[in-house]
């Protein structure tokens, strides 16, 4: 299995209510794509983030699967409104459990 760890900072003026539609639809890929087990993400409450405002974890059944789901229309589209609303950085990490 593979574990897809990804951190997200956001403009100020990025509302809650953005991050929770972006949140909602990167939810939603658990049933658009395949060989996804899992997806978990929501705001972050430690003062150790550095900035880092949201997370996102992704458990795929393979790398393949991992390689897919970047480049997928469905993952982009999602890619596309975090960055209309305020996206501003990313921190992603993937490894094999």
């Amino acid at each position: 299995m593979i574990e897809h760890i990804v951190l997200f900072k956001f403009k100020e003026e990025t509302t809650d209510a953005q991050k929770e539609a972006a949140m909602e639809k990167l939810r939603a890929l658990k049933d658009k794509l395949p060989g996804i087990l899992d997806i978990q993400t929501n705001h972050n409450f430690s003062e150790r983030s550095k900035g880092y405002v949201m997370g996102l974890t992704v458990r795929f059944e393979s790398k393949k699967d991992l390689e897919h789901y970047g480049p997928s229309a469905e993952h982009q589209e999602v890619v596309s409104f975090l960055k209309e609303i305020g996206m501003i950085d990313t921190l992603a990490v993937d490894f094999e459990i």
